[in-house]
């Protein structure tokens, strides 16, 4: 696999998936610079053992942290050998502080975070260094903290792929007008998810082939907000709005709903990210365009070999895994990175993700959704 660097700034797509066994929900961190992908890690083998402490950022924006993170990082974590103890710190900077102490101070082998907030998680990974605690940041990175190692999925392309199908799912409709709701502009994956988004559309922006009406950032990724957001952008533009960029499926789902109270559900392409149950539903029910399937199994699975080696000391092993770079400005340095590939769902590929296990039929299938399944040859 290739090393390229990955540049951080404030500021034809493949349906095929490439599963192992999805969240915004993921996101999952900017900058116009090319991102690079690593498909899969080596494996640097098992035999850790010890305590590995892992906080993540919350569960209100997404349903991915609960659904898919902590189950799958319990067991890729247990696979190595290790006793994991996954905390949420439900969105406050405090709590994770505090989960973060008590890790430190218990003597765990290796602490995984996922910061909400990159000024706290580079405050915790100097604690932990002082104790000689290695950290590995988990889906977001704590710029300007200290961390060596980084797991999570080439951002900028997923920005790319919710642009891509937002393009085509208007190729039709010259001068349609696109509303992009991102995520919280605290978080660098939401910066690089929009980064993507913009190497596409800018050019049909600035072409007139399509037409921005308004980008806007969510604090805090919360859905209700986003909701109230959009339907303000929708009022403001007397309702002709013909697109929409959401950068997850929970903004995509507060999105879906103003458009339903018009009317126009199902009739203005929604884009969204992280394969979640809901956002599965909302696109076999047409309701949604596309979602973005990333491999949170993949993901857990790398940072418990990394968690493996760094536990027992196999810098070479850990750098044999993490062989992309994620370059940091604010302290001018390179973090050694697994970035994974995010794929376009859309209806006709929601089987696949069922059949990989990462949602259940039971979920997606009831209802008015039983006949659609039954199209799409999902059961079980």
């Amino acid at each position: 696999m290739r090393s390229r660097t990955l540049t951080l700034l404030a500021a034809t797509v493949s349906v095929g998936l490439v599963l192992t066994a999805c969240g915004t929900n993921s996101s999952n961190s900017g900058g116009t610079g090319s991102n690079s992908a690593s498909s899969s890690a080596p494996a640097a083998g098992g035999g850790a053992s010890g305590k590995v402490g892992v906080i993540l950022p919350e569960t209100a924006s997404s349903a991915r942290w609960e659904a898919f993170d902590k189950p799958m990082l319990q067991a890729a974590l247990a696979a190595q050998g290790f006793d994991a103890d996954v905390q949420n710190a439900q969105g406050d900077a405090q709590k994770f502080a505090t989960l973060a102490d008590g890790f430190i101070s218990s003597g765990v082998k290796v602490l995984i975070i996922a910061p909400a907030d990159p000024a706290v998680g580079a405050a915790v990974e100097a604690k932990a260094k002082t104790a000689g605690i290695p950290v590995i940041n988990y889906d977001r990175p704590s710029l300007g903290g200290s961390a060596e190692y980084y797991v999570s999925f080439d951002n900028e392309k997923v920005g790319q792929l919710q642009g891509q199908a937002m393009a085509d799912a208007l190729k039709d409709k010259a001068g349609a007008g696109v509303v992009q709701i991102e995520g919280a502009p605290t978080d660098n994956n939401a910066t690089l998810f929009t980064n993507g988004q913009d190497s596409v559309l800018e050019p049909l922006f600035t072409s007139g082939k399509l037409k921005r009406i308004q980008k806007q950032p969510i604090n805090d990724w919360d859905n209700q907000l986003g909701g109230t957001t959009f339907e303000q952008i929708f009022t403001a533009n007397a309702g002709k709005v013909d697109g929409v960029v959401a950068a997850n499926d929970g903004l995509a789902g507060a999105v879906i709903n103003i458009l339903k109270k018009n009317g126009l559900n199902g009739k203005v392409p929604v884009t969204g990210q992280d394969a979640t149950a809901d956002g599965l539903m909302a696109v076999m029910r047409g309701e949604q365009y596309m979602t973005v399937f990333k491999p949170i199994k993949e993901e857990a699975e790398a940072s418990a070999k990394l968690a493996a080696a760094l536990a027992k000391g196999d810098k070479a092993g850990a750098d044999a895994i993490a062989t992309a770079k994620l370059h940091d400005p604010k302290n001018n340095r390179d973090i050694k990175s697994v970035l994974l590939t995010p794929t376009t769902v859309l209806a006709k590929d929601i089987k696949t993700v069922v059949t990989q296990g990462y949602v259940k039929a039971t979920e997606i299938c009831g209802g008015d959704l039983a006949a659609k399944c039954a199209s799409l040859g999902i059961s079980g």
